[in-house]
């Protein structure tokens, strides 16, 4: 019997995630009416922006004018991610509500794409933890590459639990752990997950979910059943992390319309209405003027589908 926690809350990362690998310029204006259509849709938490170098990351690069141009809604939490202690004070400057801190479990995707090493990457999340702690703002790390990574293979878990070790002796309470890929399996994560919950019952741990391998709604469930306190998404599946050969496809983060769509036909309270999700992401994908990679914003719904019934002949069973 799978066993599912009452609630859990849907974060979304797709105004930073997803724009920030998207292959076009999106105006400030636009992201701004983007964040705030998520906010209309009552999500708790949205990922605004990241305060990375504009030179590394140039499509992130008003991240400053977007914090100052949304308009917040009264229980959601605008958060900004912050690579390196000096994206935290900008994020601090911007009134972020939480800040990201940012650390690779792969030390050779971390050279190759940051020039750091994990002492120095950790030592800088660490670093923006005490910047956010001084001003009272939430912090969450997130551990990037932590099941698999096309450089190292799996990545073991001893080595993901001595990282989180460290963190917690320094005082971090939040993390989040990302299949920056998308090809862990749910074995693994269930296991990771497990592990994690029962040494630091006091902590809290999200699940960050790429969908490359096809099996993130499996390792949503894995996650779930092990203990993640919420599941991280990106509106109509856009983004999905590093760069990848362009014969895969599209298939990057986990749409949010899908995953509100299956935690609501599960029965497992999210605090978010997942039709008026769906109606945001096709909005947002107007704004974009892309196509929406999800299921959910596509029609592939059991009202959308019933509706259709109502009016067609019964199909023959399959």
């Amino acid at each position: 019997m799978i066993k599912l926690p009452d609630r859990i809350d849907v974060v979304e990362v797709g105004p930073r995630d997803g724009l920030q690998s998207l292959p076009k310029w999106i105006p400030t204006a636009d992201k701004i009416r983007m964040v705030d259509r998520l906010s209309q849709a009552g999500l708790p938490v949205i990922e605004v922006t990241g305060f990375a170098h504009p030179k590394v990351i140039p499509n992130l690069s008003d991240a400053e004018a977007v914090f100052a141009g949304i308009t917040r809604r009264e229980g959601t939490i605008y958060r900004g991610l912050a690579p390196n202690a000096k994206g935290a004070s900008r994020a601090i400057a911007a009134q972020a509500d939480e800040i990201v801190g940012l650390t690779i479990a792969s030390a050779t995707y971390l050279k190759k794409n940051q020039n750091m090493t994990l002492d120095q990457a950790s030592e800088q999340a660490i670093e923006a933890y005490h910047i956010a702690s001084t001003h009272n703002v939430r912090y969450v790390l997130a551990i990037g590459m932590a099941f698999w990574c096309p450089y190292e293979g799996l990545i073991k878990e001893d080595h993901v639990l001595r990282l989180v070790a460290r963190f917690h002796d320094a005082g971090i309470r939040r993390m989040y752990f990302a299949g920056s890929v998308g090809l862990e399996d749910p074995r693994h994560v269930e296991s990771l997950f497990t592990k994690l919950v029962a040494r630091y019952p006091e902590a809290a741990f999200g699940f960050h979910v790429h969908n490359l391998g096809g099996m993130a709604t499996a390792n949503i469930l894995a996650a779930m059943t092990a203990g993640a306190r919420w599941i991280e998404g990106a509106i109509c599946g856009i983004g999905g992390g590093i760069a990848m050969p362009s014969a895969l496809g599209a298939v990057g983060n986990y749409p949010t319309e899908d995953l509100l769509s299956m935690l609501t036909y599960m029965g497992t309270d999210t605090g978010v209405d997942a039709a008026e999700v769906i109606l945001a992401a096709q909005d947002v994908a107007a704004i974009l003027a892309i196509d929406p990679r999800s299921n959910a914003a596509n029609g592939c719904t059991r009202s959308a589908i019933a509706a259709w019934g109502a009016s067609h002949r019964a199909a023959v069973p399959g």
